[in-house]
């Protein structure tokens, strides 16, 4: 039966699903990869499409912003599709120096200001990890892709206008936190507790430091090189 966020029937969804924020960038995503792309879901306009890609099944399916948007579509995908991998691809703020607006990282663990993993019972800090095989499959296809693609701790934020004194972004980046978004935490944990795999791929949109962003329309049909990577790294 769907759910009450998704249409789609058991078996629409393929073993792995891109998930970016943005359901424009889910349309752009099915539209210039994926032969035979179907629209499976658009409950809410969060668009969800599956196809193929170099003849593999591969859904893409936008998240919304936000751990308590992704946190619902993500648990569903997991548990009522059995959906085996969501691979994020996403934005994000920079947080360290040697890395521009274009550059391409992926979050080995997240960090977050959140309270969403207070659900699971721990009563310590969580620091949730991505599943180390599709990293890896990641970053080998960055790899033969020739494009630098930095490994590290993102910091998942539930507040995208931080008025804190100082910043977290400003402690976390001297601690080498790469980048700062609002998902992958909510996704890492909604998968180990499925005992699924997650990854999130992000690409650089601004840098919070000298305020130099990029626009919608290039965050959605630019980011190219990081849904190649993260369809490469699919299952």
């Amino acid at each position: 039966m769907p759910t009450l966020h998704n249409t789609a029937n058991k078996g629409d969804f393929a073993p792995t699903v891109l998930m970016p924020g943005d359901p424009l960038r889910a349309k752009f995503i099915a539209e210039t990869y994926l032969d035979n792309a179907k629209l499976v879901n658009n409950v809410r306009g969060i668009q969800g499409y599956t196809g193929s890609y170099k003849g593999k099944p591969v859904s893409v399916m936008a998240s919304g912003m936000g751990m308590p948007s992704i946190g619902i579509y993500s648990h569903e995908l997991f548990n009522e599709y059995d959906v085996q991998c969501i691979i994020r691809v996403g934005s994000a703020g920079l947080l360290q120096p040697f890395l521009k607006v274009r550059s391409i990282v992926a979050g080995m663990s997240a960090y977050s200001n959140s309270n969403y993993g207070a659900q699971f019972g721990f009563k310590g800090n969580l620091a949730p990890c991505c599943a180390f095989d599709v990293l890896e499959r990641a970053v080998a296809a960055a790899r033969r892709m020739g494009v630098e693609m930095p490994v590290g701790a993102v910091y998942s934020s539930d507040t995208f206008y931080d008025q804190s004194n100082p910043p977290a972004s400003q402690i976390l980046s001297g601690l080498g936190v790469l980048a700062v978004e609002m998902e992958a935490y909510a996704l890492y944990l909604n998968a180990a507790k499925a005992g699924k795999k997650a990854l999130a791929l992000l690409t650089i949109s601004d840098n919070p430091f000298t305020g130099e962003s990029l626009t919608p329309q290039e965050v959605r049909e630019t980011f190219t090189q990081m849904m190649e990577i993260a369809l490469e790294a699919a299952l």
